[in-house]
């Protein structure tokens, strides 16, 4: 009997560790992939060349990705600077000071929000954001635009982003012992600066991290963002101008124009683009978690 639990037990074990392997090499592994795919790209170009250029003629063999990854940026900023603000400012409140009623049923509206498929905020873009954009927003600003524009995805991905990044600062301040709250109120400070100054301050690495995996799904979203951006290989300033970001590259040209020589290396690098910036989010966010726990 005691020689089976111990075969059971090292079983077990030997699993757990090989799940835990696979999972810490998948990222790894997909990289490794994607760069074998990407490599006939860099027999012409330096990565420097590639990432730079904003030349994009794939039948003169010219590929120019500052286009897609200054779209990609310009989305998830904007909708960063939409969305952040609001997920704080609601969670504050939800979890500080409304009642228990209006988070019961908040609770099940942030679930129908994340459960969404993408494609739906998408055809809700069309249809309520891009004549808004166009109608009303763009000659606030003196200037004109079809309402297809980075301003457009901005505000449909940060909709999308805010049930994730929501939900997440939710469970974050709900982990704040209320002791310390209680502590703070005993000693005079009123509602609003043990709110401040205790559970935000308690909060700082949950915080970051939410905002950190917010933006890594903003960038790499895919479908509502292609529907509402434009599409447009242009390197603007403007908002209000088309945008092309990598994931839209991905999505609407892969299985199309594989004539064209390194067409397939050229989105298979874009790929590669997509999970090292996504990666490079993630370390920044992680140091940053390091930086507060810390202090």
């Amino acid at each position: 009997m005691h020689f089976r639990r111990r075969i059971v037990d090292k079983i077990s074990g030997f699993w757990m560790v090989t799940t835990m392997v696979t999972i810490l090499l998948m990222p790894v592994i997909i990289g490794v992939g994607l760069y074998i795919k990407a490599q006939p790209l860099f027999e012409h170009n330096s990565v420097w060349d590639l990432i730079s250029s904003s030349d994009w003629s794939p039948s003169k063999g010219k590929f120019g990705f500052w286009p897609f990854i200054a779209g990609s940026l310009y989305v998830t900023i904007f909708s960063f600077l939409f969305a952040a603000p609001i997920c704080l400012f609601a969670a504050i409140h939800l979890t500080q000071f409304s009642s228990k009623r209006l988070v019961q049923i908040m609770y099940p509206v942030i679930d129908v929000l994340a459960g969404l498929p993408s494609v739906i905020y998408g055809v809700w873009g069309i249809l309520v954001i891009v004549p808004l954009v166009s109608n009303f927003l763009a000659p606030i600003f003196n200037t004109s635009s079809s309402g297809y524009s980075i301003f457009a995805g901005g505000i449909v991905l940060s909709v999308m982003c805010i049930p994730y990044m929501l939900n997440m600062l939710i469970e974050v301040f709900n982990t704040v012992p209320v002791g310390l709250k209680e502590a703070a109120l005993s000693l005079g400070a009123t509602q609003w600066e043990s709110v401040k100054h205790v559970v935000i301050r308690k909060s700082y690495p949950g915080i970051i991290s939410a905002f950190g995996l917010g933006i890594a799904k903003a960038f790499g979203e895919t479908i509502a963002v292609m529907m509402v951006v434009g599409n447009s290989v242009m390197s603007s300033h403007n908002p209000f101008d088309a945008g092309y970001p990598l994931p839209a590259l991905i999505a609407n040209n892969y299985g199309e124009m594989m004539s064209i020589p390194m067409y397939d290396s050229a989105l298979m690098f874009a790929a590669l683009l997509l999970l090292v910036i996504i990666l490079a989010i993630n370390l920044v966010f992680r140091y940053f978690i390091h930086k507060t726990q810390k202090q």
